[in-house]
């Protein structure tokens, strides 16, 4: 009898054992859940340039030895250009404590940081992050928040314009009332073309399905259409692209994605090694600083690149000139 009781009390003690999760995997598994580090990131809206972003900063993740699936958790989340489903999505990440969010884009950005005051924030793809009331200087916020900015400086876009339209005389530009990177550049555009006596045409598109619209208006006013990284028209570049190649007036554009897409030239930072120093920010932080300590960063003139479509300013009636062509990096 006694042997019997002492058999069901191991038996016992063995079932113990199993429910209070004493098994070598559920150790290991136990393990790995405290080394697993949760990343969030969010985007105004896919386009390549943005896609770029986000890629860049997965890819720097992994070569720092965060890897999705083994000691990274990723949530991206995307916003379809819609700021009220910005909003929600930046409520939801708050709720769910990650330990550092990614907002790729102004509103996506601007929406965050109105969530959270607490948890990192990480911009990328943000023109003016002071502007956009994200930092209160491009030194150390001590807030929740620091980033990587796409800004860029708006005389060698101005000289690429010159240079694609001999005696350039307007430019037009369509952009979003709402987004504020867009109506920054077109202030700065204005004064600094206005130097060179050269005028400026902007057209709003509040949408995407504007875009078209807006560009068919410049007939007849602009000597070639300058997109910065406006949201709304970036999402919309082929449309763009058709109505420039119908009324052959070249586009000149800010991120070196657009060429591909239509643009006949384009002078910008390249947006998957904006992603790269973003991602290095993440690292840091997850290594152990506080955001608030990190100075915003932005990308360096050297980073620039030039990218020309021979084919697309055919198309649009201009003729590059060897000049031009020979600086550039990607001729088709």
């Amino acid at each position: 009898m006694l042997k019997a009781k002492n058999n069901l009390l191991a038996l016992g003690l063995v079932a113990a054992c199993f429910l209070s999760a004493c098994s070598p995997a559920d150790e290991k598994k136990t393990a790995t859940d405290g080394n697993l580090k949760k990343v969030a990131i969010t985007a105004i809206v896919e386009h390549p340039a943005l896609d770029a972003v986000r890629k860049g900063v997965i890819d720097e993740l992994a070569a720092e030895g965060y890897v999705e699936g083994k000691n990274l958790q990723l949530d991206f989340q995307s916003a379809q250009g819609n700021t009220a489903t910005a909003g929600q999505i930046a409520k939801k990440f708050a709720g769910s404590n990650p330990d550092v969010v990614v907002t790729i884009g102004t509103p996506s950005a601007q929406s965050m940081v109105a969530s959270s005051s607490s948890i990192p924030i990480v911009f990328a793809a943000v023109t003016d992050p002071v502007a956009a009331k994200l930092v209160p200087s491009w030194e150390a916020s001590k807030t929740n928040v620091t980033g990587v900015s796409d800004e860029l400086p708006l005389q060698p876009q101005i000289d690429l314009m010159k240079k694609t339209v001999p005696n350039l005389k307007s430019v037009g530009y369509v952009y979003s009332p709402g987004e504020v990177n867009s109506t920054i550049v077109m202030k700065q555009l204005e004064t600094l073309l206005a130097k060179d006596h050269i005028n400026l045409v902007a057209v709003p598109a509040q949408r995407t399905t504007d875009v078209p619209q807006a560009a068919k208006s410049l007939q007849g006013r602009a000597d070639l259409i300058y997109t910065s990284l406006d949201n709304n028209v970036v999402s919309a570049y082929e449309s763009m692209y058709k109505v420039a190649k119908d009324m052959k007036m070249p586009l000149v554009a800010s991120d070196t994605g657009s060429v591909k897409r239509g643009a006949a030239v384009a002078l910008g930072v390249n947006y998957h090694e904006l992603g790269v120093a973003t991602g290095k920010i993440v690292g840091r932080i997850l290594k152990g600083e506080k955001a608030g300590d990190i100075p915003s960063q932005r990308m360096t003139a050297d980073q620039l690149e030039l990218f020309v479509s021979k084919s697309h300013a055919a198309e649009q009636g201009v003729t590059l000139s060897p000049d031009l062509l020979k600086e550039s990096k990607v001729v088709d």
